[in-house]
């Protein structure tokens, strides 16, 4: 039982050692291999295959751009260094646009809430200003109009008309 046990880890340890070589052989290729010799990194079942999940690397490497690059190595490898680097910077870009507009929509917020404070205040003042001005006035028309009423009641009395 222990000898089996070495010769199972042992054949495993082949297998795991000539799928890495075709792996790295498929690299060093660059995808180039006939769909009939990719790699089953699932030998049991066969069902996930290297370049299956690749066909957009594929379509990209047959593509003009992907050759030109292909024929060109040092270009690549420049135009990954300058993607991979660019990250940090468009991510910091985007970084201070989100906070940006996350200021400002706050900072509209906060100066609705303060217009909206000053013009309640506002309003309030003025309403309070307006209901003394009618409440005023009120009592000046109510009175004007008892005085007058009084005067011309006085005025036009039954006993008064007798007198003159």
């Amino acid at each position: 039982m222990a000898k089996e046990e070495p010769q199972s880890i042992s054949r495993d340890l082949q297998e795991l050692q000539k799928k890495l070589s075709l792996l790295i052989d498929s690299f060093q290729n660059n995808s180039k291999l006939p769909k009939h010799s990719r790699i089953s990194l699932d030998s049991d079942d066969g069902v996930s295959r290297l370049g299956s999940a690749g066909s957009k690397v594929v379509a990209f490497m047959k593509s003009p751009v992907g050759q030109y690059l292909d024929s060109h190595p040092f270009l690549a490898f420049t135009l990954l260094v300058f993607i991979v680097m660019s990250a940090v910077p468009v991510g910091f870009f985007l970084l201070i646009l989100v906070l940006t507009t996350l200021a400002a929509l706050l900072g509209v917020i906060i100066l609705e809430g303060l217009v909206i404070s000053v013009g309640g205040l506002s309003l309030l003042c003025i309403l309070c200003g307006l209901g003394f001005v009618s409440l005023a006035m009120s009592g000046m028309m109510i009175a004007s109009y008892v005085v007058v009423s009084s005067l011309i009641s006085c005025w036009f009395s039954p006993s008064r008309s007798h007198e003159i």
